[in-house]
């Protein structure tokens, strides 16, 4: 299948185009978004008559900084890691390799970039590596000590961790360990956690040799003012924070419970989402979307299917019964 659904998630109206409006509300599966977002955006003053103050953008990094467990020196905040990736793609040089199969921008944001499995990252060895972590689409988490040899690996190459999904561990991940003499470079998405994917706010942290070039591309004013004070107030929010850890941990043991009892084995470390192997995903895909729930397909990987998790008991209800043929 080569379509809207296989490039990015999302693509709710194509679906909406393509399947009809059936008798229940669409439910979109596709994106691993937190369908229970951070719930006080309407509670955020913003001030929309005056440019985005400076101050409150170092403020927003400082406070993104201290989630991640990173130095604020090194956090630079930009309009989505979609564009933070293409950006820092600018920027280098030499061979260049992208972990395959995982988040498809990484074998664009730079040219000459290769595809490399997850059993041969040797070969990469003195060069240019960008994988994420967890992994994207089958949730594949490399531990600490594995990321750090990756690292001492890269000779004058680059190690570009994209941790969209870290959020879901409170444990420090790769963002920790950015420093000025150290050849990584780490991306953090705020939607994909605090469901506010609409927010359009990323992160690039590294050493000042790829931020300064990359706050210069940026120019005066990176950000809209809503996006500075809404992710503000969310790191700051320690106590949602926490809550919404264990809750995603209750809310995709739910999910496994669902699709194993119609006979699959769901993988992956990261709670937002999971993968199934199936033998035509293209008519499970078709089978969820006739009953309005969009999930993700993949194209180069006929056999998988990605689901991010239901909303509520009702959209899991409705999800098993589509499973079911029902």
């Amino acid at each position: 299948m080569t379509s809207r659904w296989t490039w990015h998630g999302g693509g709710l109206a194509a679906a909406r185009a393509q399947f009809g409006e059936g008798r229940d509300p669409w439910i979109d599966l596709s994106t691993g978004i937190n369908p229970l977002g951070w719930p006080r955006i309407l509670d955020i003053d913003i001030d929309w008559s005056r440019l985005p103050d400076e101050a409150a953008l170092r403020a927003l990094e400082q406070a993104a900084a201290a989630h991640f467990g990173a130095d604020p020196a090194h956090v630079c905040a930009v309009p989505g890691t979609e564009i933070g990736l293409r950006l820092i793609g600018e920027q280098l040089d030499g061979p260049l390799f992208h972990r395959s199969p995982s988040y498809r921008t990484h074998g664009a944001m730079a040219p000459g970039a290769r595809p490399i499995a997850a059993e041969r990252l040797a070969e990469a060895d003195g060069a240019t590596l960008i994988l994420a972590n967890p992994n994207n689409p089958d949730g594949v988490l490399l531990g600490e000590s594995a990321m750090l040899d990756l690292l001492d690996r890269r000779g004058q190459g680059w190690l570009i961790v994209d941790e969209a999904f870290a959020d879901t561990d409170p444990k420090p991940a790769m963002a920790a360990h950015v420093a000025e003499d150290r050849r990584l470079i780490v991306f953090r998405s705020f939607g994909k956690f605090f469901g506010l994917a609409g927010v359009r706010l990323g992160f690039v942290l590294g050493p000042s040799a790829m931020i300064a070039p990359l706050r210069a591309r940026l120019g005066a004013w990176p950000l809209s003012a809503a996006a500075i004070a809404i992710g503000t107030a969310a790191y700051r929010d320690a106590a949602w924070i926490g809550a919404t850890r264990m809750r995603l941990i209750d809310a995709a043991s739910a999910l496994d419970g669902v699709l194993e009892e119609a006979g699959f084995a769901p993988r992956g470390a990261c709670p937002l989402f999971r993968l199934i192997e199936v033998e035509d995903a293209t008519a499970l895909f078709g089978q969820l979307a006739r009953r309005s729930i969009l999930t993700r397909p993949f194209d180069a990987q006929p056999h998988w299917l990605r689901l991010g998790l239901p909303g509520d008991g009702q959209a899991l209800a409705r999800l098993a019964a589509a499973l079911r043929g029902g």
